[in-house]
């Protein structure tokens, strides 16, 4: 059976807007962001850098995670992508299946 994986990201324009997403193919979703093939917010500020990320292997949890990190204060976003990217490179060298973690992140409080 094939095992299912989401994300929530945030990708980041040079100057630091964040948008904040989720979907099942992160590779792919980022090369769109990049390509501004995607209209709206993401489109006008470019935001083209994957900063932070985060698998799933449910949906439901994948997008109540999206809607927690929307609502979280930007010092609390800036936090947690510090934590795993403190020089806020982009994240999107190599990225496909491998990056389907077995392990589930566990939510922070918030």
């Amino acid at each position: 059976m094939k095992r299912h994986c989401y994300f929530v990201y945030m990708v980041a324009s040079k100057s630091r807007v964040l948008y904040i997403g989720v979907t099942s193919r992160l590779d792919q979703r980022i090369w769109e962001h990049k390509q501004d093939l995607i209209d709206g917010f993401s489109k006008q500020y470019r935001c083209h850098r994957l900063v932070y990320f985060e698998s799933f292997d449910d949906v439901k949890k994948a997008i109540d995670r999206e809607k927690q990190l929307k609502r979280w204060n930007r010092a609390k976003k800036d936090w947690l992508i510090e934590r795993v990217n403190p020089t806020w490179e982009d994240l999107a060298e190599g990225l496909g299946e491998s990056y389907c973690q077995k392990k589930q992140v566990p939510p922070l409080a918030g």
